[in-house]
Order: structure tokens, then C-alpha cells, then sequence
């Protein structure tokens, strides 16, 4: 007889939005350690108010990011939470819950 696996749903990803008041850039990507860091692996959308958006599936728990707008590390004015990183600023920090 198999074992039946029960899947942990509260794991389960979660769309999260991310959005970023730049009118003037050119180009605005999100990175974090969900994405290793990389500004180049997420680019956000700009929207005709000049705020910039993107949402990622985001499992239950803490994520830091940071906002890279024309190539310029920025953070994000409106995060609730921020944590010191290992280069002497911050990160901010979002938190999604399950």
C-alpha cells in the first residue's frame, strides 16, 4: 500500500504586488532573495500614474527586496518593515501571510 502524502497548503504561493512611484525611469526591476538578488530577472510594467508594478508568487513568509530603478538600487518608500543588510543600508522586507 502507497502512502498518501498530504501537501502542506499553507506553503502554497501567494501573488504578491509590488509597486513603485518612478515616473521619470526608464526601467524599473525588482530584486530580492527570491530571485537571487538579480535585477534582471523581474522587470516591472510602468502604468500611465507613473508608478510601477509587478506581482510575484510569493510563499507564505519573510522576503527582502529592493527596487533597481535605471540601474540605481532604490528602496521602497511605502514598506513597513526594513533590516540592516551586509552592505551597510537596507533591505526592505515584506510579509506574506498564509
Amino acid at each position: 500500500m502507497n502512502p498518501i502524502i498530504l501537501q502542506d497548503k499553507s506553503r502554497k504561493s501567494h501573488p504578491t504586488p509590488f509597486a513603485f512611484p518612478a515616473p521619470a525611469a526608464r526601467q524599473v526591476s525588482l530584486a530580492g532573495g527570491f530571485n537571487n538578488w538579480d535585477p534582471k530577472t523581474m522587470p516591472m510594467h510602468k502604468g500611465p500614474d507613473g508608478v510601477w508594478h509587478l506581482s510575484v508568487a510569493l510563499k507564505p513568509g519573510r522576503h527582502e527586496y529592493r527596487f533597481v530603478a535605471d540601474g540605481v538600487w532604490q528602496d521602497d518608500p511605502a514598506a513597513q518593515h526594513r533590516i540592516a543588510n551586509a552592505l551597510g543600508g537596507e533591505n526592505c522586507v515584506k510579509i506574506v501571510t498564509g
